[in-house]
C-alpha cells in the first residue's frame, strides 16, 4: 500500500520538475533570436517665424548641409530646418535578424551606411530602401547620410547576448 506521505513526495516532485521545465522552455525561447523590422523615415522638420515675431537668428548654424537657415523673404518670414533620421536610435539584441526599412520623405537623396556592419544604400525621396543584416557585433555603430552631416546620423545600438 502506497503512503500518503509518498503520494505528496511524488506531487512535490512533479511539480518541481514541471517548473523547472518550464524555466528551461522560457529560457531557450529568450536565447534565441527575433526577427527584427524597424522603420526608419528620412525627414527635415521644418519651423519658422516672422521677424516682427522673432528676430531672425545672429548665431550661425553648424557647418553643413544637414542643417539650413533660410533668410527672410519678402513677406518677412525665415525659417530653420534639419535632416534627421526618425527614429535615431534603433536597439536590437545579439543575435537577432534585423530589417531597416529607410522611407525618403524629404531629401533629394540619401547615401546611408551603418559603420561597422559594411552595409549601405542610397535612398531617394519617395522610395523604400531596405537594409538585411545578423546583428552578431555587440556595440554602438554609427548610421550616416553623407549628405546631410552633421544633423542626419543615428545609432544602431546591439546589445551583447546575456
Amino acid at each position: 500500500m502506497v503512503r500518503a506521505t509518498t503520494i505528496r513526495r511524488i506531487a512535490r516532485f512533479g511539480g518541481v520538475c514541471l517548473l523547472f521545465s518550464l524555466v528551461v522552455v522560457i529560457a531557450i525561447a529568450k536565447a534565441q533570436a527575433a526577427n527584427r523590422h524597424i522603420v526608419v523615415v528620412a525627414v527635415e522638420p521644418k519651423g519658422g517665424a516672422t521677424v516682427d515675431k522673432e528676430p531672425f537668428p545672429t548665431d550661425a548654424m553648424p557647418p553643413g548641409p544637414g542643417y539650413v537657415l533660410k533668410q527672410p523673404d519678402q513677406s518677412a518670414r525665415w525659417e530653420v530646418s534639419a535632416y534627421v533620421f526618425m527614429p535615431s536610435q534603433v536597439v536590437v539584441d545579439q543575435g537577432d535578424d534585423v530589417t531597416l526599412e529607410f522611407v525618403g520623405i524629404n531629401g533629394a537623396q540619401h547615401p546611408i551606411t551603418i559603420a561597422g556592419y559594411d552595409k549601405s544604400l542610397l535612398l531617394k525621396r519617395g522610395q523604400v530602401g531596405r537594409i538585411n543584416f545578423k546583428a552578431d557585433k555587440a556595440g554602438v555603430f554609427a548610421i550616416g547620410c553623407a549628405t546631410h552631416q552633421p544633423s542626419m546620423v543615428g545609432e544602431l545600438v546591439v546589445l551583447p547576448r546575456k
